[in-house]
């Protein structure tokens, strides 16, 4: 049997949590979990395998174990940590954004004056932010956890989204288009998506957008605004505080549609990242987790077949999807492990 260690001290709680649901049950590979109180909390998974830690044991924790490979979660802090595990153990790091594992040593410095001067000064004094492209190259094995980004680049493909959901039925009234994610339009075009909403037609067709996650400031100003302008057959529903993983869970399995109206460019750490070709959505994870076609931008380059590249007509192509079936097999549970272990092995 394997032994595998797999760190998360920083961001990517729902990841961590899909590996330990992945793994639990395994008689081929053994996990242990080290979290730091903050991913802890959200993730909320108690057993004899799930540990409670920071920078300042781990390291000792991990000599006195013999892995035979240690995932790293997310490597955007504790750089001087994560440099000291992959210079003495076999790790992998599992990579979110890509230039920002090439950025140079001098991209990094003239980052910290570009925004959150406190917080990357902080990293660069106290966490080693310079190490960060050393941590990086010496790992043993980067991680990716989107096929078609890896073609074309020197990383391996880490199945970690599976199916844990059925679908419910396509043909419900009102026609249910969710979109997932906290409400700010850094990440994703929203008022693009009102202004188009202006022009759907009555076609006898209900229509309930829901916001899926928290809307605030400016965004939250809009969506009062929008909703007492729209024609009788839209209805908006958003959320000004942080719903629960349950209500989340709920909305997502009466969805017909997901759309997800993400910004081509984004940015981390001041350096630009490209949705689609260095950086994934999360929102790819949520329609495999939940059995749900969701349309995307144009732009979002995606070979999965319930990624649909939004069309001109909008309001034409949520009828046209609800009413298209799709495959999650490939995505069970038990497929989705067995491509791990052949990976570990």
């Amino acid at each position: 049997m394997k032994k595998i260690a797999y760190i998360e001290l920083d961001t990517h709680a729902e990841l961590a949590a899909n590996f330990y649901e992945l793994t639990k049950d395994s008689s081929e590979i053994s996990v242990d979990f080290y979290f730091s109180e903050k991913i802890f909390k959200i993730i909320n998974i108690h057993g004899e395998n799930i540990f409670l830690t920071d920078c300042s044991e781990l390291f000792e924790t991990l000599e006195k174990k013999k892995y035979d490979l240690i995932i790293i979660g997310t490597v955007h802090r504790h750089f001087n940590l994560y440099k000291t595990i992959v210079g003495k153990f076999k790790t992998a790091i599992i990579v979110h954004n890509l230039n920002f594992t090439k950025a140079s040593k001098w991209q990094l410095l003239k980052s910290i004056f570009k925004k959150d001067f406190k917080y990357r000064l902080k990293l660069l004094l106290k966490e080693s932010l310079l190490y960060a492209p050393k941590v990086y190259q010496q790992s043993h094995y980067l991680f990716g956890i989107d096929e078609l980004m890896l073609k074309n680049n020197d990383l391996e493909f880490l199945p970690i989204y599976f199916n844990q959901f059925n679908s419910n039925d396509s043909q419900s009234d009102p026609l249910k288009i969710v979109i997932p994610g906290t409400v700010s339009q850094s990440r994703r075009d929203y008022y693009s998506f009102f202004e188009r909403l202006k022009q759907f037609r009555d076609i006898g067709i209900n229509y309930e957008i829901i916001l899926l996650g928290k809307a605030s400031g400016k965004e939250l100003e809009n969506l009062k605004l929008i909703s007492d302008k729209l024609p009788q057959f839209i209805k908006i529903q958003y959320f000004q505080n942080k719903i629960s993983q349950k209500e989340f869970d709920d909305y997502m399995i009466k969805a017909n549609v997901l759309y997800c109206p993400i910004q081509n460019k984004t940015e981390f750490f001041s350096i630009p990242e490209i949705y689609g070709k260095t950086k994934i959505s999360g929102n790819i994870g949520d329609a495999i987790k939940y059995a749900k076609p969701a349309i995307f931008p144009e732009n979002y380059d995606s070979d999965l077949k319930f990624i649909i590249k939004e069309k001109p007509d909008l309001q034409a192509q949520f009828s046209e999807v609800r009413n298209q079936a799709f495959d999650f097999e490939d995505y069970s549970k038990n497929i989705i492990l067995n491509q791990i272990i052949d990976l570990i092995h």
